[in-house]
């Protein structure tokens, strides 16, 4: 199963990266909404190999994901993978730079089912791709958005 959004940001491409990778924010982000994260490396800034465990509720049900950092390109972008039950998948953040102060914002969500109560998740959420697609793009543009006005200071 695959979601993917596209947003373009008035920010500089360096600036943009800069705010993509930026771990503390999102772990203190994800706390602020009620999920565990805890960093498990000892890796300083960002490199390839962090690592977090996340614990969080998803249906009524607790569960617990493991997240890499599996690829930085600065200031292109990076690759994060996580497994959560039978569940795999990774995310791919590239950046392209449009013109100096104008960045592209890709993002590619795969996940893929290991196990067969995996498989029946994942097809329940197909049936609700349109709802779940409409929601990651415009978690995407808020963030995009964060961005822009985190950049020009409004």
């Amino acid at each position: 199963m695959r979601f993917s959004a596209r947003e373009d940001i008035e920010a500089p491409i360096d600036y943009v990266y800069g705010k993509i990778t930026d771990f503390g924010g999102f772990e203190r982000s994800a706390m602020r909404r009620g999920i565990d994260v805890e960093r498990k490396d000892s890796l300083a800034g960002v490199e390839a190999g962090a690592n977090w465990h996340v614990g969080f509720k998803f249906r009524g049900k607790s569960r617990a994901a493991e997240l890499t950092l599996q690829k930085v390109d600065h200031p292109n972008g990076v690759d994060i993978g996580f497994t959560s039950g039978g569940v795999e998948g990774s995310t791919n953040i590239e950046l392209v730079p449009l013109s100096p102060a104008r960045t592209r914002l890709i993002i590619r969500l795969d996940m893929t089912p290991r196990t067969l109560a995996a498989r029946l998740l994942l097809q329940s959420l197909k049936l609700a791709k349109s709802n779940l697609t409409q929601k990651f793009k415009t978690r995407i543009a808020d963030f995009a958005e964060d961005v822009e006005t985190s950049y020009t200071g409004v």
